[in-house]
């Protein structure tokens, strides 16, 4: 399952970065300045690419053998928003940020957190269809605090919903590319942080993936 779920996914961005870096140290041919920092650029987002790749498999497998360790603190759901964000290519696909400013902060390992909210979003943006956004929405009520990640794509079956959270499984024909380990590891870890993350219908069609976790104790609720 493993070999069949990423192969195709690293090869991929080895290639592009293999191909891009053989065509700069080429003496063949003199390049433009913007053509080398295309080259630049595809190096750059797709060894990303991989690092996110390796990064949920690392997870994964600390997942399964209970070897996660949390170091929580207060932290506000933008700050851990605005760092999940800065490391993805959103494939130019928008996405809107709806955060009140007197929302509660977190209690939660913070660089955990990230990686959920990095994958949910990654996870909304592969599903969105041309000209789709991505909204992402807080609340809170009862002490804790709902993320909600909105998207505008074809949507996922109620029936397969639990299948989504599962390492390797991919829904659709495999247009949208990824090894289905990206909400494997956020449901994981959010597990992991004593949260809930679940699937919901988006009005007008699409996906939402609600992601609670708890208030910093004694913050009173600011907004119902």
């Amino acid at each position: 399952a493993l070999l069949a779920a990423v192969s195709h996914d690293l090869r991929t961005p080895l290639a592009a970065i293999k191909a891009s870096v053989s065509s700069l140290r080429s003496d063949d041919v003199d390049w433009p300045k913007a053509v080398e920092d295309e080259f630049l650029d595809t190096i750059e987002a797709q060894t990303d690419r991989l690092t996110r790749l390796v990064s949920n498999l690392l997870g994964m497998s600390r997942i399964q053998a209970g070897a996660v360790q949390l170091t929580r603190r207060a932290v506000g759901v933008e700050e851990v928003v605005s760092a999940a964000i800065a490391g993805l290519d959103l494939r130019g696909v928008p996405v809107r940020v709806e955060i009140p400013p007197d929302l509660p902060a977190w209690d939660v390992d913070p660089a955990l957190a990230e990686r959920v909210v990095a994958n949910l979003v990654d996870n909304a943006v592969k599903w969105s269809p041309p000209g789709g956004e991505v909204v992402l929405a807080a609340s809170v009520a009862e002490g804790v605090v709902r993320l909600s990640v909105i998207d505008h794509g074809p949507g996922i079956p109620e029936e397969r919903r639990a299948q989504v959270f599962e390492p390797f499984q991919r829904l659709g024909d495999g247009s949208v590319g990824g090894t289905g380990l990206g909400l494997a590891v956020a449901s994981g870890l959010t597990s992991v942080l004593g949260g809930r993350l679940v699937v919901v219908d988006t009005v007008g069609g699409g996906t939402t993936m609600e992601l609670t976790l708890d208030a910093t104790p004694n913050e009173p609720d600011m907004i119902r």
